[in-house]
């Protein structure tokens, strides 16, 4: 048994995130297994750059409001106590509301090569996000 009391909270980087997003690492992906597990907090109007998983992400939302979209122009919104999966490779981004902050756990399965199967791409545009926004 390994009990961790804490871990430190980060800033997510600007190359990955627009907006104050901070990040609590829950699990890294290490042999023999490549769950990667962390509490991600967006402040209000933050979000994710666009990115995919290559084997998929599933997001329990703790608190607050958000919204998670995908290349085709899908958007849902999110609330405390929901799941959302987005399947292997699927192009997506999530983050918190214009006016409320968003925590969730997200989980995803490392594709064994010692990172967590993710790659990130360009940020979303202030245009992306406020049509995401007019949609929910």
């Amino acid at each position: 048994m390994e009990h961790i009391t804490s871990t430190p909270t980060v800033k997510g980087p600007a190359e990955r995130f627009t907006g104050d997003v901070y990040l609590n690492m829950i699990e890294a992906p290490t042999e023999p297994a490549h769950l990667a597990a962390g509490l991600v907090r967006f402040t209000p109007g933050a979000r994710t750059n666009w990115h995919s998983h290559a084997l998929g992400q599933v997001l329990y939302v703790t608190d607050g409001v958000g919204m998670v979209g995908t290349r085709d122009g899908s958007v849902a919104r999110i609330s405390a106590g929901e799941t959302l999966k987005c399947p292997a490779g699927e192009e997506h981004w999530h983050g918190a509301t214009d006016t409320t902050l968003m925590a969730h756990i997200a989980l995803v399965v490392g594709d064994g090569t010692g990172g967590d199967g993710t790659t990130w791409l360009e940020p979303v545009t202030d245009e992306q996000y406020n049509n995401a926004l007019a949609d929910i």
